[in-house]
């Protein structure tokens, strides 16, 4: 079966410092199957495209909790 890349946009309201970005970014890098991460301090977002056959949005929010900044995923239909 061919992997499938699936980008998801994650919502983090609790980064507050110009060091989040950063933890956020090391977390979701340690998830297996996850391809790119850009976070934005900004929008207090991140961005991860992953292989949809390694991982979830569940194993990713987890990951982002774990390192202390709960996230939610943004659906933008």
């Amino acid at each position: 079966a061919w992997a499938d890349s699936r980008t998801v946009k994650l919502l983090l309201p609790s980064m507050n410092c110009a060091m989040c970005p950063i933890t956020v970014r090391k977390a979701l890098e340690k998830v297996e199957g996850v391809k790119r991460v850009s976070v934005d301090y900004q929008t207090k977002s991140a961005l991860v495209v992953y292989d949809d056959n390694k991982t979830s949005v569940g194993q990713l929010t987890l990951a982002t909790e774990n390192a202390g900044y709960p996230s939610t995923e943004i659906r933008e239909d």
